[in-house]
């Protein structure tokens, strides 16, 4: 079992010949880079960039499992503009692109949302219409992804959509794609339902997982803590894992990270990811 660190846990702007050396002398595996706005993968970001972001991990003795995204929580890929849908589907290519020059094999997306909170202008979305729209986009997405060998993995975020595991499996069929599947935030879901149920549901469809916690006697992403700190169930969840086959990276995300020095969370979570690895056997 392999484990990694999402710089979403750090600033879009993040310094990674700063970050990657930390991530490998605290012996993960690998990393996920974030495709944003303005950072150091961007829409306007060329080949040879990718590339050198690639090469520093490879020097750094780091793998690139995946590439995660901001920018679609300010782009939403089932709004009601239709331009606004073109730029998300052109992210999505984007981190298609960026994926398949880094060697990563998973792209995380955000499937859209019907309400967020914490968007600079957001929509409100009615749900089927969002439901709609989402299918059809990554109907339009998965051949590229597909000729790419990259699977789109949307993740379970605070978005009002996709709120049942019955209903994410389903959408991922609906799209009818083998490069279609799910990356599972094993914290984000404490406060809809319990990981482990999702996990047994999703099944083979989990392409990547996400190792965050989260107190349920807190509200709002205050609410998230280190690993073992909140209320997910971890012995649950790695049951659940093994009982579905899972063999992949866990990745530590830590958002909202450290007001001080965050890449000492990358430090201080090493003990607990090492452990939930020893629960998976």
């Amino acid at each position: 079992m392999k484990t990694g660190v999402s710089m979403f846990s750090f600033t879009e702007d993040a310094d990674l010949r700063h970050l990657f050396p930390l991530v490998k002398q605290a012996g993960y595996d690998g990393v996920e880079p974030v495709l944003s706005e303005n950072g150091y993968l961007n829409q306007n970001t060329s080949e040879r960039e990718i590339l050198e972001i690639k090469k520093m991990a490879q020097d750094t003795g780091l793998e690139i499992p995946s590439v995660g995204v901001w920018s679609l929580w300010e782009n939403n890929l089932v709004s009601n503009d239709p331009s606004i849908r073109q730029k998300a589907e052109d992210i999505i290519k984007k981190q298609i692109e960026c994926a398949a020059l880094m060697g990563a094999d998973t792209i995380l997306v955000v499937p859209g949302y019907v309400g967020c909170d914490f968007a600079s202008k957001p929509e409100r979305i009615r749900y089927d219409v969002a439901y709609e729209r989402c299918v059809k986009a990554f109907r339009s997405l998965a051949p590229l992804a597909e000729r790419a060998g990259v699977s789109i993995g949307i993740e379970n975020v605070w978005n009002r959509f996709l709120l049942s595991p019955l209903e994410m499996k389903r959408l991922v069929q609906d799209v009818g794609s083998p490069a279609m599947g799910v990356y599972f935030d094993v914290g984000n879901i404490m406060y809809v339902g319990y990981p482990e149920d999702w996990i047994g549901i999703l099944g083979s469809l989990i392409r990547k997982i996400h190792l965050s916690d989260y107190r349920t006697g807190q509200a709002g992403l205050g609410a998230f803590t280190d690993l073992f700190a909140g209320d997910v169930d971890f012995v649950k969840v790695t049951e659940a894992l093994r009982a579905v086959g899972y063999n992949d990276y866990l990745t530590l995300e830590m958002l909202p990270n450290y007001k001080q020095f965050p890449e000492v969370s990358i430090v201080s979570n090493k003990v607990a990811v090492d452990r939930i690895c020893g629960m998976m056997g």
